[in-house]
């Protein structure tokens, strides 16, 4: 099946000019209880953070991702997508880069926190190998929903490796990353 050259993506690291636009996202995604742009600059200026934008051809951007990389392990802090360009695989491409600069980090494991309820991404998560391995109860304050808190194994071993690799180069029949 050829590539879908008709939908790129491009993905950078964030910047403070992005932080309008990141924070737009945010309130869409999570509602009054959703990052401030303080709180965003002040991961920009976080030592352990690194935050992702994936834009489109003409530069609109439509998702992103944070982590915080400590010793040997990195935690999804954060990642949303605009609700109009949900299912074109951009939240997956946003998770293909972040174990790549893990991979090129030494970092050997990932977590995150993800509403019981939001299945599409539990399904993504799984997909790229996170299991879940407990609950936080009553973790968002919008409405007192538990997280499920999700881990991956070591990425290094081999297992993990194969289907990161099967998982990423599968992705390119959708969306073209650059």
């Amino acid at each position: 099946m050829p590539v879908n050259t008709d939908f790129q993506i491009f993905i950078s690291n964030m910047t403070v000019d992005d932080i309008e636009n990141v924070v737009q996202i945010e309130a869409d995604a999570y509602g009054q209880h959703h990052w401030s742009k303080s709180s965003f600059y002040d991961e920009m200026n976080n030592n352990l953070a690194r935050y992702y934008c994936a834009k489109t051809q003409n530069n609109k951007l439509v998702a992103y991702a944070g982590i915080w990389n400590i010793i040997d392990e990195a935690h999804i802090t954060t990642i949303a997508v605009k609700p109009e360009f949900m299912r074109k695989h951009i939240g997956e491409a946003l998770i293909v880069k972040i174990l790549e600069d893990c991979y090129n980090n030494k970092i050997k494991y990932l977590t995150l926190e993800v509403r019981e309820s939001n299945v599409p991404a539990i399904e993504l998560y799984k997909k790229y190998g996170f299991s879940s391995l407990g609950t936080r109860k009553g973790y968002y304050q919008d409405n007192n929903e538990n997280a499920l808190i999700m881990w991956t194994e070591n990425i290094f071993y081999e297992k993990f490796k194969t289907r990161f690799e099967q998982n990423r180069e599968n992705l390119k029949k959708f969306i073209e990353i650059k």
